[in-house]
């Protein structure tokens, strides 16, 4: 090789075509594992002679590691390591197609080449991502479909709210975007794994289950100064309110500009779409799913245990918990360590609830292992099982005598409509039947005692036997609260209490009624209301008895999740207690969108976002939130003048969308009454 330096020749754009990585926006080649590209070079003399590749990666290349790969020219592609396959050869230059393995290393390569004795030429970098076209790959993905949702889409739907009421909100993922692929790349460079061992962590990197591991860590600040902070205490004046956030990349931005500093703060989605968009952006299939009722159980024996005063307060006793809903991920990959008929989905956790292996890090754990009750194989099993199965049990708990009484327990409360968005649609997919079998079924119980059994918690004589204590007794009257007119911030609240007799002589039943406004975790903030009655029920009679809480009554109370749990202790006399609860989560007043002309790309293009407030003071400290990828950068914010009762405001900006096709466009706004009202709208962008 002469003694300059060659110049290199990427292909940038035919190779990105042909690895579906042209969404990048990067002078950089980035390219997919187990598949050609080309290359063309200057600078050499005789190049069909003896050229040797060098690619490399990693802070200590080497053989060993298979973080070093040198490879000459061949006549045809290696089934094994790398290979070069020469193109063709002018008199001053050479193109070659390079192929990797199909379990290559993926992360930043080095590119040189060496002809006979001279030393080696650097070619330059590029990035080697996992390739679910590819049916080699550990992540291969065969439904085409699939693998244009679940790597390559940049907008998402995450579902909140709870099982009797599920909303939605879009997010934008963001993985193509500016700095994003930079900023994955240093994720893993600052993990506990790489700063303990640098050599054998990126040795670990061609491996989905490692990566999807150590990454559910690395989203969390929890042990390693990750991506977010989690905050749950309903306070976030030092930090941005979890539920303001409308996309990952000005999170993964803010991160990367103050210097790796946890960007505050985040809850259970927050974590889940910043590692979606990470493993979108390296290649891996990924989902979002929320799981409804889902249950945190801390002291890993299946069961969750609520506490009840005689008021009819939920107690903070204990460490288990039931979450309105909860959110996680999905990854597609191969599991060579447990067998085929565990592949496929795999559940990863990055929001930071119990340690494993001393860090806060969760999964990959198989779904069909969950739904077989295989609790046993790695990882997180019985955490994961718990989440969708745990077995609910209800107390009444007497702080002066200590004494604890069981009201009931529930087999069915936990894991509810679990859910996902469509592959190509705006719409909520059901998979709950891919974690469980059907609730109340024979099927369903027997798996979960195979469950109990793995992890030896069952009774060696009758396994269903309980303890005395929780011994459930049959009560004397049901009750159940049923909603009675609409639920939105801004309009009063009305319900129903609905109490029947049972048994065929009447009940004198004294009620204990409190409401607390909750976070989604159904952690209590503020009590709103409380009441109580003595009401006799006739034999077999139902009785319905109207509650009102007033907007001025829980508006101060409400946190930025509107949540609401409302509780009614029936202390029946001469009878066992009944709890009657509900979870109610209010809707916010709407927002509207629209595009005032036809979307090109590189034209302007007018779009107006309206808000009229719909109570009767005024609102202020109004904010506006903007974003959508391939139609802005970043994120725009307005800060808007306060709104008079019923007053509209109107706020128009511009758009330049930089590639066609239906782009979505997220909006969040904000005031002092309302927090973070959500909406996105579909623009359709033309040549």
């Amino acid at each position: 090789i002469a003694a300059t330096q060659p110049s290199t020749n990427w292909h940038l754009k035919e190779n990105a075509r042909e690895h579906h990585t042209s969404k990048f926006s990067s002078e950089e080649l980035i390219v997919r594992r187990g598949q050609a590209f080309t290359v063309t070079f200057n600078g050499t003399e005789r190049p069909e002679q003896n050229l040797i590749f060098i690619a490399e990666t990693g802070p200590k290349p080497s053989k060993a590691t298979k973080t070093l790969a040198t490879f000459d020219i061949s006549s045809t592609v290696s089934k094994e390591g790398w290979s070069a396959v020469l193109q063709s050869t002018s008199s001053n230059s050479v193109s070659i197609s390079i192929s990797s393995p199909q379990n290559a290393i993926i992360g930043r390569y080095r590119l040189s080449v060496q002809s006979g004795s001279s030393s080696p030429a650097s070619l330059g970098t590029f990035v080697l991502l996992f390739n679910p076209w590819s049916s080699g790959d550990d992540v291969f993905m065969p439904n085409k479909a699939e693998c244009e949702e679940y790597v390559l889409e940049e907008f998402g739907i995450i579902f909140a709210g709870n099982k009797n009421h599920i909303s939605s909100f879009g997010w934008n993922y963001g993985q193509f975007q500016g700095d994003i692929l930079n900023i994955c790349l240093s994720i893993m460079d600052r993990s506990l794994y790489y700063r303990q061992d640098p050599v054998t962590d990126v040795s670990h990197r061609h491996d989905p289950r490692y990566l999807g591991r150590v990454l559910s860590a690395m989203v969390n600040a929890n042990d390693d100064q990750g991506v977010v902070r989690g905050n749950w205490s309903g306070k976030y004046e030092d930090g941005k309110n979890p539920s303001s956030w409308t996309g990952s990349g000005e999170i993964l931005q803010s991160w990367k500009k103050s210097g790796f500093k946890p960007v505050k703060f985040g809850q259970c989605w927050v974590f889940a779409a910043v590692l979606t968009t990470v493993l979108r952006c390296l290649g891996i299939p990924t989902r979002t799913i929320t799981n409804f009722s889902s249950a945190h159980d801390a002291d890993g024996n299946l069961r969750v245990d609520e506490f009840y005063d005689a008021e009819g307060n939920h107690l903070e006793r204990g460490a288990d918990s039931v979450w309105n809903f909860h959110v996680w991920n999905e990854s597609w990959f191969t599991r060579n360590d447990l067998g085929p008929s565990y592949s496929g989905w795999q559940i990863l956790d990055a929001t930071p609830q119990e340690q494993s292996g001393g860090i806060y890090q969760c999964g990959p754990a198989s779904r069909h292992a969950i739904k077989e009750g295989d609790v046993d194989l790695d990882y997180d099993g019985p955490f994961v099982f718990a989440e969708v199965n745990a077995d609910c049990m209800y107390w009444n708990y007497d702080a002066a005598t200590g004494k604890k009484t069981l009201i009931f327990s529930k087999s069915t409360e936990i894991g509810d409509s679990i859910s996902t968005k469509a592959v190509g649609r705006d719409d909520r997919v059901d998979v709950t039947r891919d974690y469980k079998y059907e609730e109340g079924s024979a099927k369903e119980r027997d798996i979960f005692k195979k469950a109990r059994k793995k992890l030896g918690l069952e009774d060696k004589f009758d396994p269903t036997a309980p303890k005395l204590e929780e011994i459930e007794q049959k009560p004397d009257i049901s009750g159940k609260f049923k909603v009675a007119g609409s639920l939105e911030v801004g309009k009063d609240l009305n319900l129903l209490l609905v109490l029947e007799n049972l048994q065929s002589d009447a009940k004198t039943v004294n009620v204990n009624m409190t409401a607390w406004s909750t976070l989604y975790t159904r952690r209590r903030v503020n009590q709103i209301w409380k009441d109580s009655i003595s009401v006799t029920l006739a034999p077999k009679e139902e009785k319905q008895f109207p509650i009102k809480i007033k907007y001025p009554e829980y508006q101060q109370q409400l946190t930025t999740d509107k949540t609401i749990q409302v509780t009614a202790l029936c202390h029946v006399e001469n009878g066992i207690q009944v709890l009657v609860k509900r979870n109610i989560t209010l809707d916010n007043p709407g927002i509207d969108i629209q595009v005032l002309g036809e979307a090109k790309v590189n034209k302007e293009v007018v779009v107006e976002v309206a808000f009229t407030n719909p109570i009767d003071t005024e609102v202020k400290d109004c904010v506006l939130q903007v974003e959508g990828s391939d139609l802005l950068q970043g994120v725009l914010e307005f800060r808007l003048p306060p709104l008079k009762a019923s007053e509209k405001s109107s706020t128009k900006f511009k758009l330049i969308p930089s590639e066609a096709g239906p782009k979505h466009l997220l909006v969040n706004f904000s005031c002092d009454k309302f927090a973070d009202i959500k909406t996105f709208k579909v623009v359709n962008v033309i040549n």
